[in-house]
């Protein structure tokens, strides 16, 4: 009889299934630390701060290293309920922790992923909006803001107009968590459309929103994100949807994302897929999952079922590209060293980390790699990325400097760029504006609701 419990023991799962319904703090949390308590090996549950109200802000890492970062892995995120009242994204995160946990060691593909990846799940940026809500709605309810009727995709520092607005906790919280680790990709999971934005969000103040295409800043080398033979697909705006401020349907081509300045007729400023490309080195996108924005719990399967490979085939996409270590002539590894392609200069630049790690997310093609030491000639090298991306991994190029790198006159931490509107100061004719330079973005992501 023992022996019969013991194999029935083995057999069930270490965690209940999670059901398809909404889970409020409470449920949520309670699934979280059970996941973190019955996966101990490969999760790490934090909070990385309070809301108005004193939620928890949880993050669930899952990652084969999931208690600190390991040289060579890259960060991945995502974050969902920024807005408290579009909910598919929350209840998405947490099927997606669960598929995750229980396939590791069974399913190839996300073995592979939790070995080489460090995967950060953040299910609800705004758990006091979502609390708040009293009557769910498919356009808006009370819950969109946080406690303090602010917008927390509105309350980020912005790199063309000047945001006078008080930082919420929810918003300091993520500013914080940026710094304590090296993401390199990311997505932001909203409701009420169905569509995938990339930065920027906004442009030069006076300038047409068609005409903030082609700002002075090259875009990082995002692979286009195509899964062309996936089945993975975007379309463009919900049927018969329209809501306040937005430009009508016909004006989107099928499978062709765009940036909140081309979507929106009134495009957002301070929003948090530019602070994370300007300020924290993370090319994020922003991902409008459904027409509703908080669908009946019955829809919830559906949702899970559409989109589950493509949150994974998107996490899959942090392996593009190039990685490495840059070292001094003696093998010491050099922090906030600028490493950049030669002639695409980010506004803020793209710095190593305290271990001298770099990721830059480009496209198949020969580069030519510019690296700046202070004090130095910058450094150039050539890096050419396969058309075949390698298994699970980006191309890896370390960097030895043929001089030795002075540490004491490298900042022991990133320097911060200017939180005031950055591209007044950018000359007109940088090399950085011709329109080649711009057309490396995101096209892809999931099976929309047709």
């Amino acid at each position: 009889m023992d022996f019969a419990r013991l194999w029935l023991g083995l057999l069930l799962p270490l965690v209940a299934a999670l059901d398809f319904g909404y889970h409020h703090q409470k449920d949520m949390e309670e699934f979280l630390k059970n996941v973190a308590k019955n996966y101990s090996s490969i999760t790490r549950l934090h909070s990385i701060g309070k809301s108005v109200k004193g939620r928890n802000l949880w993050v669930l890492v899952v990652g084969r290293f999931p208690k600190e970062h390991r040289i060579g892995i890259p960060e991945f995120k995502y974050v969902a309920n920024m807005h408290g009242d579009e909910t598919v994204g929350r209840e998405l995160l947490l099927h997606l922790i669960e598929y995750l946990v229980t396939n590791d060691g069974k399913d190839a593909e996300v073995t592979k992923l939790i070995n080489s990846t460090r995967i950060h799940l953040m299910p609800s940026m705004n758990p006091d909006g979502f609390e708040s809500v009293v009557k769910p709605d498919c356009f808006y309810s009370n819950g969109r803001e946080n406690s303090n009727y602010y917008d927390l995709n509105r309350n980020f520092p912005d790199a063309f107009e000047f945001n006078n607005v008080s930082r919420q906790p929810e918003t300091a919280a993520v500013m914080e968590w940026l710094k304590t680790e090296t993401f390199v990709l990311s997505a932001n999971l909203h409701g009420g459309a169905l569509v995938a934005s990339y930065p920027f969000d906004n442009g030069v103040p006076g300038e047409p929103p068609r005409a903030r295409l082609w700002l002075p800043e090259p875009r990082v080398e995002l692979r286009t994100l195509r899964l062309e033979g996936t089945g993975l697909l975007v379309l463009p705006l919900c049927r018969g949807q329209r809501a306040p401020g937005l430009l009508t349907a016909p004006s989107f081509p099928q499978s062709v994302n765009r940036t909140w300045a081309v979507w929106l007729s009134w495009p957002p400023d301070s929003g948090m897929q530019d602070y994370n490309y300007i300020w924290a080195q993370c090319f994020e996108i922003t991902l409008e999952l459904s027409c509703c924005k908080y669908p009946h719990e019955e829809k919830l399967p559906f949702f899970w079922n559409k989109n589950k490979a493509s949150l994974i085939e998107y996490i899959k996409q942090v392996h593009l590209g190039v990685k490495g270590q840059v070292f001094d002539q003696n093998g010491n590894p050099l922090p906030n060293v600028i490493v950049e392609v030669q002639n695409r200069k980010h506004i803020c630049p793209y710095r190593t980390n305290k271990f001298g790690e770099y990721y830059l997310l480009l496209l198949p093609g020969s580069y030519m790699i510019n690296v700046t030491v202070p004090g130095h000639d910058p450094y150039l090298t050539k890096v050419v990325i396969p058309e075949k991306s390698q298994n699970f991994s980006a191309l890896k190029k370390d960097i030895l400097l043929p001089f030795r790198g002075q540490l004491d006159s490298i900042p022991v931490s990133n320097p911060s760029c200017s939180k005031t509107p950055l591209y007044s100061d950018l000359p007109s004719d940088s090399a950085a504006t011709k329109p080649g330079l711009f057309l490396f973005l995101v096209t892809v992501f999931l099976v929309f609701v047709k």
